[in-house]
């Protein structure tokens, strides 16, 4: 996938902020839906990493968020939409598409590198409930949820990995 390259603009709420920088994947999901509006009420700097940025276009907030084109599977948009960033929310993963354990462990790694380049101080990411320890895992899709958390969590970047 290409990348769309992007540009801060003076004045834009990303030079306005007093709070924390952070890099929303996912915005145009339920949880990031939900979470971008409350980052920015506290005062925050929103990013959103978006496929498709139409999809935020017509949100209550998209006059106070900067939208850059691109995947977690796109090593040269994750770098870009990561300058300037001090946390990442990372609320994507796949469902359906064939082969999808694969994609969410390249989107995580690619991720966790492009965090460790751009010096990220913290990683949220989302996951599911998940047994601890040896006891097996509920399902494939489970599973490949906890991997990315683990890969998160070895990533050399601080993570906060919570299950839901």
């Amino acid at each position: 996938m290409r990348s769309m390259s992007f540009a801060l603009r003076p004045g834009s709420p990303w030079f306005r902020v007093t709070g924390v920088r952070f890099l929303v994947t996912g915005a145009t999901g339920y949880v990031g839906g939900r979470l971008v509006p409350r980052l920015l009420a506290e005062g925050h700097a929103v990013r959103c990493l978006a496929r498709s940025p139409g999809k935020l276009r017509d949100v209550p907030w998209a006059d106070r968020v900067e939208v850059v084109r691109g995947d977690v599977l796109d090593s040269d948009a994750l770098h870009g939409a990561m300058q300037g960033v001090d946390a990442v929310y990372y609320l994507v993963h796949s469902l359906t598409e064939a082969g999808f354990a694969a994609l969410d462990r390249r989107g995580a790694l690619l991720t966790a590198q492009a965090a460790r380049d751009a010096g990220v101080s913290r990683i949220v990411y989302l996951g599911g409930l998940h047994p601890d320890g040896d006891e097996p895992v509920l399902s494939d899709h489970l599973g490949s949820r906890a991997e990315v958390g683990e890969i998160f969590l070895r990533s050399g970047v601080p993570t906060a990995a919570l299950q839901a």
